[in-house]
């Protein structure tokens, strides 16, 4: 089941929590695939199952059933000891708080060299300065060389974590709420220098958010509801027949194995889906409308027929 070609790999991924005698599903079946080099932005509410996938992706947290593959790591049949080993050199972090991506003792280089220190991908002193001093050129932060990160700017802070994240050179690079505790223009900011390494260095990189801004700077955008995924938003720049770019989004809805699929909230709303809705299937696509009443023991058949007089 696992695909060489997708660095995330998640099929039917289930996550039960139970709570003082209650069963909470945080994950129902989700579906994600993620190939070598995309970056990818899940997003989604609170509560949404956003926070529960990352901690399966990273190897904190065990899914129920399912299956996921993370850089080539079956996360549900790995021991501990291959966790730890995981963790180390197949994948890095970004968090949300900064407390946990930077020692605050330390200053930015200093971040940086530990994490190559621990990674051991890069031996001797010089070379680890050499290495360091290239990271904190890529995330355009070099003026933070020597800087704790109590004198960095949460903006700062954030580009430093995302070097320290890529020190050990990992397949997956996997960012939770990044942006979370930053202003708009500074959040930009650091969502462009995580599509900067994902361009430069070729990382898979998934950032899971809240903030439906982060779309602007990713081609692949997948929205998370009640614990699967439930529509993408595909990004690209085409050229017309006078040489014009223009930017094109086209959302699609994500289909399980089984052929379900959610519709998106605006859809339903305007449409005044409820409960259950009408379907015809066509040469090339499927008909929805809204559910009515039969009149006069008329079928569902009679009325899409109607319909198409």
């Amino acid at each position: 089941m696992e695909d060489p070609s997708a660095d995330i790999l998640c099929v039917d991924l289930v996550r039960i929590f139970t709570a003082q005698g209650v069963e909470v599903q945080a994950l129902q079946g989700l579906n994600l695939r993620i190939g070598r080099g995309e970056l990818v932005a899940v997003v989604g509410a609170s509560g949404s199952g956003k926070s529960t996938l990352l901690s399966i992706l990273s190897s904190l947290d065990r899914p129920t059933a399912g299956a996921a593959w993370v850089a080539g790591h079956d996360l549900l049949t790995m021991k501990e000891k291959e966790r730890v080993e995981f963790r180390r050199a197949s994948v890095g972090f970004v968090w949300q708080q900064t407390s946990r991506n930077l020692l605050p003792y330390l200053t930015a280089a200093e971040n940086v060299g530990a994490a190559l220190a621990v990674a051991g991908r890069v031996r001797g002193a010089s070379a680890r300065r050499t290495r360091v001093a290239e990271l904190l050129d890529l995330l355009e932060v070099t003026h933070c060389a020597d800087r704790s990160p109590a004198a960095m700017s949460g903006g700062e802070q954030q580009r430093v974590a995302i070097a320290v994240g890529i020190a050990n050179e990992p397949r997956v690079l996997l960012a939770d709420e990044p942006t979370g505790e930053l202003d708009d223009v500074t959040s930009a900011h650091v969502l462009e220098a995580m599509r900067a390494v994902n361009h430069e260095l070729g990382v898979t990189t998934l950032i899971v958010t809240h903030d439906p801004g982060v779309s602007e700077h990713v081609a692949r955008t997948v929205q998370m509801r009640d614990g699967r995924t439930s529509t993408e938003v595909l990004r690209s720049t085409q050229r017309d027949e006078h040489g014009t770019e223009r930017h094109v989004a086209e959302e699609y809805a994500v289909l399980d194995r089984v052929g379900r699929l959610q519709l998106p909230d605006e859809f339903v709303a305007t449409l005044g889906l409820s409960e259950r809705v009408r379907l015809a299937l066509e040469p090339d696509h499927v008909g929805v409308w809204p559910g009515r009443e039969n009149r006069g023991g008329a079928s569902a058949a009679d009325d899409a027929e109607e319909d198409g007089r």
